[in-house]
């Protein structure tokens, strides 16, 4: 593995080990495909979580060793999961009757672009081919807490924090709090407010990569990733 893709590695486990400081016992989840699936194999000992799949499966459990992968058990990204000892399983329409019905208390969803306002873009690039919106839309309007994780920047180093979305939209002001490798910020009716730098960043190198005003917050901290 060359040195890009195990520092991207690195960073995208460091995402989602924060991004599990976002569940508190109790919860039901639904972590939506890519990057938020790798929550589930932080979650905390001792923390009675439920994680949630539209596609039907309620309970998925750390992602699949080589020798425990099930080819009949996957999640709405058609990637390979395990099912917790107490999972179950439904059909998809009892699936998002749970989403519509507002019984998620969050979901940790990846994000191609989020604006100011907290407008969420994470379904579709204008060109490339695509299998369908999935659940996303439903999700974010069911959910009753949105995490974003996602990079700070484009691979081209462009902001994907921006004043306005440029691509289409999954949501009009759903998200909450946007979690990168680079900050923890979070969605106000004021603007953006930033919580966390991550460790190896400035402030001010977050404000520069970030397109949308940023506000600091008082109580601003390493995010400890």
């Amino acid at each position: 593995m060359s040195t890009v893709k195990q520092d991207k590695a690195v960073q995208r486990e460091k995402i989602a080990r924060r991004a599990e400081r976002e569940i508190e016992s109790g919860f039901y989840v639904n972590p939506g495909i890519g990057m938020p699936t790798m929550v589930a194999n932080y979650i905390q000992p001792g923390k009675e979580v439920v994680l949630q799949s539209e596609n039907g499966l309620l309970g998925i459990g750390p992602s699949p060793y080589e020798s425990e992968v099930d080819p009949d058990l996957i999640n709405a990204g058609k990637e390979t999961v395990t099912a917790s000892v107490s999972g179950s399983y439904c059909s998809s329409a009892e699936s998002f009757a749970m989403i519509r019905g507002e019984h998620l208390d969050l979901a940790i969803l990846g994000g191609m672009e989020v604006a100011a306002n907290g407008d969420l873009a994470n379904w579709m690039i204008p060109g490339k081919v695509i299998k369908g919106m999935g659940g996303a839309m439903d999700i974010v309007h069911g959910a009753k807490k949105i995490v974003i994780i996602m990079d700070h920047v484009s691979k081209h180093g462009t902001p994907k924090i921006l004043k306005e979305c440029t691509l289409p939209l999954t949501g009009k002001g759903v998200v909450d709090r946007i979690i990168t490798d680079r900050a923890v910020i979070d969605v106000t009716d004021a603007g953006l407010l930033l919580r966390e730098v991550a460790e190896g960043f400035t402030v001010q190198e977050v404000i520069d990569s970030t397109e949308a005003p940023l506000e600091v917050s008082g109580s601003l901290k390493e995010a400890g990733y």
